[in-house]
């Protein structure tokens, strides 16, 4: 039977490669797992007014379909927030979806035809090529240097073509923790009402950071396309509840697109209300949650950069955000970084991910570990790594 072609450009490496864990477990080998972005998984828990608030809403009978659009009242503080980073948003302007995935596909099925080009930062979070391509796209990577945080604005001029439409920023960046800052954002910005391009900027890390103070694309966007993704899976500890949104910045260049995406929402229903009312409550209850686990990550950040840069034939830059270290494989006997990521699964039994799952241009030659676990996991696995690029 067919199926349709448009499928074959879906991939997700993350996940993809978990198989091949799986098939190892069933032999009876441990897997120290050091691939999924998810803190729920490494021991963190959203906050218990948090859940409390997830409990009474089911139980006091919030179990309904809620408004296409979103709670309005979680719309409302939602916009507050991202107003104080500096984007110019009403709580008309934002749309809950159920993630920031959700929200993307929203996005690209609403931008996106045949032929189509979008930007996408070198290396990138794999869903974004994966929805461009599902929908006629073609993703098109630009540089960005990792040591200095800085995109190669150079580069996004020599690949802007009449195909381009969009450029895409992920600022915390996932793979490489690379966080923008305020000029960069703003020579993006420029570069993209040169041409008449959307900007879509992904903040699911926006309070995950370490060394500086993070700037959000709203200071810098004024009336200029900015479509904004960004959640409560990172942040706000509620991964398995799957829940995001998109906000779009007050610009007359977005009418259309406001007009039309909401119907996309109103085909799927809605979002789950009962984790609506959990959201409300990360947004307007105690947040000192979020700087107990961004100082616990960073403890963690600086013992997996050290030990990596330590390594024979491995150096890694310092992520500045995120929860992910992005070392590049120097000296290899191996033919490909998936090759690397394969063996050092088989053999001691630590599983991360290919660099090039994150773009071949700029990803090949890397891979990708978190750095959620606790220090005693993340010790011993870096001892297995370790002892894998000694061999």
């Amino acid at each position: 039977m067919k199926v349709s072609k448009k499928v074959a450009g879906v991939e997700y490496a993350i996940r993809d490669i978990v198989s091949a864990a799986t098939k190892l477990e069933k032999q009876g080998k441990k897997i120290q797992y050091l691939n999924i972005g998810d803190p729920v998984l490494y021991g963190f828990q959203p906050p218990d007014h948090v859940k409390e608030a997830l409990i009474k809403a089911i139980q006091k009978g919030e179990n309904y379909y809620a408004p296409s659009e979103g709670l309005p009242e979680l719309r409302d503080l939602i916009s507050q927030k991202e107003h104080k980073k500096g984007l110019s948003v009403s709580s008309d302007d934002i749309l809950v979806t159920n993630g920031v995935s959700e929200g993307l596909d929203m996005i690209m099925s609403s931008i996106v035809e045949e032929g189509d080009e979008v930007l996408l930062p070198g290396p990138y979070y794999p869903p974004y090529a994966s929805y461009i391509r599902l929908h006629g796209g073609i993703p098109i990577e630009f540089a960005v240097d990792l040591d200095n945080s800085t995109p190669d604005i150079d580069d996004i001029r020599s690949k802007i073509t009449p195909k381009t439409i969009a450029i895409c920023l992920i600022s915390p960046n996932n793979p490489t923790g690379v966080v923008f800052n305020e000029k960069a954002l703003k020579d993006l910005v420029d570069v993209a009402n040169e041409n008449n391009l959307y900007i879509i900027c992904d903040e699911i890390y926006d309070q995950i950071v370490f060394d500086e103070k993070f700037v959000g694309i709203g200071k810098v966007a004024g009336t200029s396309p900015v479509i904004l993704l960004n959640g409560f899976s990172k942040v706000h500890l509620m991964s398995g509840w799957r829940i995001g949104y998109i906000a779009f910045n007050n610009s007359p260049a977005l009418e259309q697109l406001r007009e039309n995406l909401p119907k996309l929402a109103r085909v799927r229903i809605s979002t789950n209300l009962p984790v609506q009312h959990a959201a409300l409550e990360s947004l307007r209850g105690p947040q000192e949650y979020i700087s107990k686990f961004v100082s616990e990550l960073k403890t963690r950040r600086d013992l997996v950069v050290k030990r990596l840069n330590s390594m024979p034939g491995l150096s890694c830059t310092n992520p500045k955000g995120a929860f992910y270290a992005f070392p590049k494989i120097e000296q290899s006997k191996f033919d490909s970084d998936k090759e690397f990521v394969m063996e050092l699964l088989n053999s001691k039994g630590v599983l991360t991910v290919h660099g090039s799952g994150f773009g071949k241009q700029y990803g090949s030659g890397h891979f990708r570990l978190v750095f959620l676990p606790n220090l005693n996991v993340l010790d011993s696995a870096l001892d297995k790594i370790e002892e894998f690029v000694s061999q």
